[in-house]
């Protein structure tokens, strides 16, 4: 199994390219081919696969294969990484924008 820091920097490479975010948000509304993502995109098929190539390694998204095509959907817990370094940060926020707001009542005051 792979390390929590080794998920979430890999989850935060993959969702820096602009292309593979919006591919990630496309299936974010069910479940699709190569050819329907290839189809929505200005891009090539062999540059949609590489991208869902690295989504799928990142676990991001999960396929399956039905004959000759391949269906792609998102893998919730693939998130989880992203999720849990989020909610770290939101809590250390939050307690700087407390005292931040104390401070600042204090100058009023």
């Amino acid at each position: 199994m792979r390390s929590s820091l080794a998920a979430e920097n890999a989850v935060f490479r993959v969702l820096a390219d602009p292309s593979r975010r919006a591919i990630f948000e496309s299936l974010t509304t069910g479940e699709a081919a190569v050819k329907d993502l290839t189809a929505r995109f200005d891009v090539s098929q062999p540059a949609i696969s590489q991208h869902l190539a690295s989504l799928t390694d990142a676990g991001l998204v999960q396929r399956r294969r039905e004959g000759r095509l391949v269906y792609y959907r998102v893998d919730p817990r693939g998130m989880k990484p992203l999720i849990d370094w989020i909610t770290h940060y939101r809590a250390f926020w939050a307690h700087r924008v407390e005292r931040l707001e104390a401070l600042l009542s204090e100058m009023d005051g």
